[in-house]
């Protein structure tokens, strides 16, 4: 049965059959018996990002706890408003926790729980997913826009077209514009203060789109 448990930057879920790098939850059950999702789209504010596989567990996916969605890298999860857990990957969840006290100038690493307060806030606008409005040329490395031809992430000066598969093309983007940007504006901060997150491989493989 292929279920809706992929999340794209734009924060739906899909159901493809393509494997990603990373999984995670939104603090708990959204989906009903028979495996189908209801009309919630979180159980808590905690929304997190989390490896594959961790201590040889074994999950029944969708099963009786959680709703386990799935990530085609960081980057991706990064932008939907999913943070690094602390229990698998607590080297990143740290160091994402470092640099947003960096960012913001605090005298200590701030809680889960404070990012996700703040977090909760910038992704969503009422059931919907809020888009920021920022110049292209302020974004750091891993932001996500949103344009006609879907979402796109900037690296290395170039835009990569995201598909469930990995990215498709590689463009330029235009200079001087307005965006709408897909990843919360806490996760651009951390991201300019130093945060690197996990890309698919795809994104170094990824050509030029023709002209």
């Amino acid at each position: 049965m292929l279920l809706q448990n992929r999340v794209d930057p734009f924060d739906e879920l899909l159901a493809d059959r393509s494997r990603g790098l990373f999984m995670g939850n939104r603090g708990g059950r959204i989906h009903a018996d028979g495996r189908k999702l209801t009309k919630r789209r979180w159980a808590s504010r905690q929304w997190i990002c989390c490896v594959l596989d961790f201590n040889e567990r074994h999950r029944d996916v969708w099963g009786r706890f959680y709703t386990e969605l799935f990530f085609l890298d960081e980057a991706t999860a990064l932008a939907a408003g999913h943070r690094p857990c602390f229990e698998c990957r607590r080297k990143e969840a740290e160091a994402f926790a470092e640099r947003w006290r960096q960012a913001f100038k605090l005298r200590a690493r701030p809680r889960a729980g404070e990012m996700d307060e703040r977090l909760h806030g910038e992704r969503l606008d009422g059931l919907a997913k809020r888009l920021h409005r920022r110049g292209i040329g302020e974004l750091p490395d891993g932001a996500f826009v949103a344009l006609e031809d879907g979402a796109h992430a900037v690296r290395g000066g170039s835009l990569l077209r995201w598909t469930p598969e990995g990215y498709a093309a590689r463009k330029n983007w235009p200079r001087g514009i307005t965006v709408d940007v897909l990843t919360p504006p806490a996760i651009l901060s951390v991201r300019a203060a130093g945060y690197r997150p996990h890309w698919h491989p795809s994104a170094d493989a990824v050509t030029s789109s023709p002209p």
